[in-house]
């Protein structure tokens, strides 16, 4: 690994200015996904030359590093129902690994307007929904727990593995209006299974060898660290402060599909 040979490549200012963002999409994903709407555009402006895929490559070994330290957080102080989680986290790892295949074949440009169209619908129902997510609003058998959980799993995971922006976000409003979580236990069943469409979608990139390992390293331990303050945060503030987290990114997801349907096209 040549780190001297990173900086004359990209410079350091370009560097520089990624590891901070990589700090802050970190905490905004711990809390409640999202942060890929901030390091993905920044690296698509930074590395202007870098074929996509190699982007996506890159973003995932620093999501991945981040995430599980989230995860790893959230274990510790939420207990989890793993016969739930496991196979829920399957299925998205599964469609992840499909929608990373196949992203080649797929026009996103195409889904943006119906993207939009629900985020929209997300913002606003979370919005007038003041107790949304305060507590368990649900009690579901187990088995529809499981019938849901793993539809979630597949449309997300999806989603993830050919696109990705916002992941996380769409994992915690499933759990919160599907299966009736409380935010913070959404947040924390949310990050477990991204580790596992992250894992998923990476083994498609690296055997694509499309990944840069010195910069995703870089951008790795700052993300570690931003998930890592983050995920404390969360846990200490609870679940008005992840509400409030949680529509500040929908609503900055919507801005930007918004430029992508509107202007861009």
């Amino acid at each position: 690994m040549d780190f001297i040979n990173l900086v004359n490549d990209f410079g350091a200012i370009t560097l520089i200015s990624l590891i901070v963002l990589s700090f802050i999409a970190g905490f905004i994903d711990s809390v409640v996904g999202g942060g890929g709407l901030i390091i993905i555009p920044a690296l698509l402006i930074s590395l202007p030359k870098t074929p996509l895929a190699t982007i996506f490559g890159t973003n995932k070994i620093s999501a991945l590093s981040g995430t599980s330290i989230a995860a790893f957080q959230y274990a510790k102080r939420i207990k989890f129902n793993y016969k739930l989680l496991f196979p829920i986290a399957i299925c998205a790892g599964i469609a992840s690994f499909t929608g990373a295949k196949i992203v080649s074949y797929i026009n996103v440009d195409t889904l943006k307007p119906f993207i939009l169209v629900v985020l929209i619908a997300i913002a606003i129902y979370t919005f007038l929904k003041k107790d949304l997510g305060s507590e368990q609003t649900k009690t579901l058998s187990f088995n529809k727990q499981l019938k849901y959980g793993s539809l979630i799993g597949i449309v997300v995971g999806f989603y993830d593995g050919f696109f990705g922006p916002g992941t996380g976000s769409f994992f915690v409003l499933g759990f919160v209006v599907i299966l009736g979580f409380e935010f913070i236990e959404a947040s924390a069943y949310s990050k477990v299974i991204n580790c596992m469409t992250n894992i998923s979608a990476l083994i498609v990139f690296i055997r694509q060898g499309n990944y840069i390992l010195e910069l995703a390293i870089l951008m790795a331990i700052s993300n570690m660290l931003g998930n890592f303050i983050g995920t404390r945060q969360a846990m200490k503030k609870g679940n008005t402060f992840v509400r409030t987290v949680f529509l500040a990114i929908v609503t900055l997801m919507i801005i930007r599909y918004g430029y992508d349907v509107f202007i861009v096209n």
